[in-house]
């Protein structure tokens, strides 16, 4: 297939990127830096630089290819959510996807797939509800911002283009994503569960979220809400136990949530609430996944280590 990749150089894009050409994919790159993205992703990929916003020009670019893959956007846990940090998470990713779709539209030939990037944050901070593609929408910052994302891609439906929105939980890796600044810690001896402990966190190994994703993809019947999170999700406490013994390293100084508050301010929720979500709509389309449980996850991510 030719698949145009939005959001190619992230921690999720470079291996999608690694994994589709291995298999023989045309794949090329949105990127606003056409040589590092090049570095990046490798001579198999092609690089088309992109501002992120302008749909006239990236509708060429777009022309038939056989589907479009979107995980632009600006990095969650990067900083304090300001109004300026609120602002950048949004438009990088509401105005991104509308361009994309915007252009999408102009093409003569179009994509018959789109498959865009949201998270598990759509359903709001919960308890210990399991939760899955056909429940309510949340509230807050996150359940906001994942249901404008989704309306911006969800109108590409309007032309005939499949749309599926990938409601991601923390994607496990060790060059990117939440892992290595978890991992910080217990380098020091000093780990431990995010106080109260009893939030869930729904994550994936990063070789599942691609294995998700290339599902989709060649998975016709499949349109709408996926939630690319395991099948067994843990509490911040085990999670941290787990860690702790992947890592061979105690887990026994918690970090209470008011210091998290101080530091970061609203950003300190993102791991002081959780979500308890079940991936029914992977699970019950066929999708088998390498790592159902968090201990040989964890073990395959720290075995270099």
């Amino acid at each position: 297939m030719r698949i145009v990749i939005s959001g190619g150089t992230g921690f999720i894009g470079r291996a999608l990127c690694v994994s589709l050409c291995h298999d023989g994919h045309q794949v090329s790159v949105l990127t606003r830096n056409r040589e590092t993205a090049q570095r990046t992703c490798g001579p198999k990929v092609t690089a088309i630089e992109w501002n992120g916003r302008e749909a006239a020009t990236l509708a060429s670019c777009l022309e038939g290819a056989d589907a479009v893959i979107n995980l632009a956007g600006a990095p969650i846990a990067d900083g304090r959510w300001t109004d300026a940090r609120k602002q950048l998470l949004t438009e990088s990713r509401v105005l991104a996807t509308r361009s994309l779709v915007d252009a999408l539209s102009r093409c003569s030939s179009k994509s018959r797939t789109l498959i865009n990037a949201s998270g598990i944050g759509y359903y709001g901070a919960s308890d210990d509800r399991v939760l899955d593609e056909g429940s309510q929408r949340g509230h807050g910052f996150l359940a906001d911002l994942c249901l404008a994302w989704e309306s911006e891609a969800l109108r590409a439906q309007e032309f005939g283009v499949r749309v599926v929105t990938l409601r991601t939980g923390m994607v496990l890796g060790k060059d990117g994503g939440a892992l290595p600044k978890m991992l910080l810690p217990f380098r020091l001896f000093a780990g431990g569960p995010i106080l109260p402990g009893t939030q869930w966190v729904s994550w994936i190994h990063r070789d599942d979220h691609i294995g998700v994703i290339r599902w989709a993809l060649t998975t016709p019947t499949v349109s709408g809400p996926v939630n690319a999170v395991a099948p067994e999700p843990v509490t911040m406490s085990q999670f941290c136990k787990v860690l702790g013994q992947s890592f061979h390293r105690p887990s026994w100084l918690p970090v209470p949530g008011f210091i998290l508050n101080i530091a970061l301010g609203e950003l300190s929720t993102l791991m002081t609430t959780g979500q308890r979500i079940y991936p029914k709509r992977a699970l019950s389309g066929g999708y088998v996944f390498h790592y159902k449980t968090l201990a040989p996850a964890l073990q395959h991510i720290l075995a270099a280590e």
